[in-house]
């Protein structure tokens, strides 16, 4: 079990992130305890492990985050093929400091925010954002393999159902991880995935491009510091090449799996919707990409939170 400490740059909010996961539906995060304490297991970044962690904030707006984590080894104990896997926490081992760094960019904490609330002072619209949802900055997926899984399985088919889907697969095929006394199902990492010759609720040509998904992480192909280090069109072409990824959910691993902080949704007819509401656009502008994306040059560097906070107000 290990502690450690991120201490955020800018305005950052637990309380609104654990609000908002409760909202999201891919997350399906229902912790009861009012405790104000963030419980999560995932796959880590490597591939091969999973971990289990425990996040609290010191009081104020820029207190910082203490997590405990435990990292299993993913080897699964003893057992009936087919079941949930539980498994031992493994000794000290610099993997910790990749869970932290991992832990980081799912709460938006690896950037800088300080520069966030000034975007206020040279947009109307987004200082009514930034007030109405103060210290709220995106929870991501816990990685793109992550991301371009849930992109696989909700496609074509309702989000709720989706939910449900890729639940039962971490419920039957990820690691058991016990956090702070709570059962958490965490998804099954690529290793385990890669396996999976059908999945009860996904066609067969589903569960194919989820098992060439799980090739792509252990090959690298689905990296989040690669990625954020390409420019944003060179990364979204290269996820468009992954099997079952279009311009949608190219978009949604670079900004939600990744958690590149600086991108304009081009591909997500809600959040446009939502944004000619909040700016008063008429057609064409209002349907206009170019339009749009015009306008949020002025949510510059930070153009992926803005439109998080566009659609959460928007319900979207």
């Amino acid at each position: 079990m290990y502690a450690f400490t991120i201490t955020p740059e800018g305005p950052f909010s637990l309380a609104a992130g654990l609000s908002f996961l409760k909202s999201f539906t891919p997350a399906r995060y229902h912790d009861t305890a009012q405790d104000q304490a963030l419980r999560l297991a995932f796959p880590t970044d490597d591939g091969h492990s999973t971990v289990g962690v425990e996040v609290r904030q010191a009081d104020g707006p820029q207190g910082a985050v203490q997590a405990v984590a435990i990292v299993h080894t993913g080897l699964p104990r003893e057992g009936r093929a087919g079941t949930a896997r539980e498994t031992e926490p493994v000794g000290p081992s610099p993997r910790v400091d990749a869970v932290r760094q991992q832990l980081a960019r799912i709460l938006s904490l690896d950037v800088d925010g300080s520069g966030f609330p000034k975007l206020a002072l040279r947009d109307p619209v987004v200082a009514e954002l930034i007030s109405a949802y103060p210290g709220l900055r995106p929870v991501c997926f816990h990685s793109p393999y992550e991301a371009a899984a849930w992109a696989v399985i909700g496609h074509r088919i309702r989000m709720v159902q989706a939910a449900t889907i890729k639940a039962r697969i971490a419920e039957h095929h990820g690691e058991h991880v016990t956090v702070a006394g709570r059962a958490l199902h965490a998804f099954p990492t690529p290793l385990v995935l890669r396996q999976l010759d059908r999945i009860p609720g996904l066609p067969d040509t589903k569960v194919e491009r989820l098992r060439h998904l799980a090739d792509a992480a252990l090959a690298g192909d689905l990296d989040a510091s690669h990625l954020r280090a390409m420019p944003a069109q060179d990364a979204l072409a290269h996820l468009r090449t992954l099997p079952g990824i279009g311009p949608f959910s190219a978009e949604l691993i670079l900004i939600r799996g990744a958690g590149h902080p600086d991108l304009f949704p081009r591909q997500e007819p809600r959040l446009h919707a939502a944004m000619a509401r909040a700016y008063g656009l008429s057609e064409p502008d209002a349907s206009d990409a170019n339009r749009l994306a015009g306008i949020s040059d002025r949510w510059a560097p930070y153009r992926s939170w803005v439109a998080l906070l566009l659609r959460t107000r928007s319900g979207a």
